[in-house]
């Protein structure tokens, strides 16, 4: 198929944001989860229990602690991070595919561009679903830490609060925030895919519909000026050549 440039450009720099972006979702879910020894912190549900102690001064005192009762799903953050490694592998195979499109100065078949936007609208449900799973997970859990907003302190703040845990939370809202702003930004570009496909699939049934059309156009000209020809000879009174009746099949172009 004949190549439009623009178009391919276009999805070659989108394919290129979508390995950033799928980095960028994919680190931090796995400083997470080594951060919090393979847990999800997403949905988990848990409650501040405070205790009285006694000191070595021999007053006594209140502390806190956080008291998880279950943790949230593995699944949820597996599957947000599958997202992310999906978006780097599918972004530079079809970078390297679109560069190389570039050199051959030729586009995908009809049948291909029309695959790839299936896939691509497949694919945006897929992380529209795990962005907002990562949002809606991270709100449980800053509710969780904040005990429902009743502390003094915010979910970002909630990083320097010791919540005795077995776990590193040192860090885990600028993670998980981090990842939430790159998984939604990965959502937007299967969008751009999803138009730019769409795009690249019009143009490549433009050029299937328009190609025989061009070539009867030609004939149809072409035998037009063999006639206009032969006309001018009969009036000189030459012999007219025969002119060859086209045997080409008709297209119906519009």
């Amino acid at each position: 198929m004949e190549l439009d440039r623009r178009l391919l450009v276009a999805h070659c720099a989108a394919h290129i944001l979508s390995v950033v972006a799928g980095l960028l979702v994919v680190v931090p879910m796995a400083l997470s989860g080594s951060a919090f020894k393979g847990r999800c912190a997403l949905f988990t549900t848990g409650l501040w229990r405070t205790e009285n102690h006694t000191e070595v001064t021999g007053e006594t005192g209140e502390s806190s602690h956080l008291v998880v009762q279950q943790w949230g799903p593995p699944a949820v953050c597996q599957f947000i991070t599958f997202v992310g490694v999906f978006t780097v592998l599918y972004g530079s195979v079809q970078g390297l595919r679109s560069i190389f499109y570039l050199h051959g100065r030729h586009d995908d078949t009809l049948f291909s561009a029309f695959m790839t936007l299936i896939f691509s609208l497949c694919v945006l449900f897929l992380s529209g679903g795990a962005s907002l799973s990562l949002s809606l997970g991270l709100a449980s859990w800053c509710n969780t830490v904040t005990d429902d907003n009743t502390r003094p302190y915010s979910c970002a703040e909630s990083q320097s609060i010791p919540m005795y845990l077995d776990v590193e939370t040192s860090s885990f809202y600028n993670e998980l925030t981090l990842a939430e702003v790159a998984l939604w930004s990965v959502t937007a570009l299967w969008l751009t895919h999803s138009i730019l496909s769409f795009l690249r699939l019009y143009h490549s049934h433009s050029q299937h519909i328009s190609g025989p059309c061009l070539h009867r156009e030609k004939e149809h000209l072409l035998g037009h000026s063999l006639s206009s020809s032969g006309s001018s000879d009969s009036d000189r009174g030459s012999p007219s050549p025969l002119l060859p009746q086209s045997t080409a099949p008709s297209v119906n172009c519009i």
